[in-house]
């Protein structure tokens, strides 16, 4: 099972996470988005509030909205340079 422990807004609806292996993927959630609790993120100042919960190891908003840590991994890419991908 992994976790996550650091999270940075990139672009849309593109996330660049830090997994606790020490491996980073660029993830792109926005064709997940679907139902009620996920709405809200669709307006991209809201989305932007993203942060990581050490209570329940992965990213979270406000409303309560969350992805599982494990499916964030598989739906990630890996990131060999940071750098590069805060330009995605």
């Amino acid at each position: 099972m992994h976790f996550v422990k650091d999270v940075k807004y990139i672009s849309e609806y593109k996330l660049l996470l830090t997994f606790e292996d020490g491996v980073v993927k660029l993830c792109d959630v926005a064709p997940h988005l679907d139902g009620e609790i996920f709405e809200p993120l669709k307006n991209i100042d809201y989305f932007k509030t993203v942060r990581v919960n050490p209570d329940v190891d992965t990213v979270v908003w406000e409303n309560g909205a969350d992805f599982s840590p494990d499916f964030l991994y598989e739906i990630g890419t890996e990131v060999k340079d940071k750098k590069a991908a805060s330009f995605a």
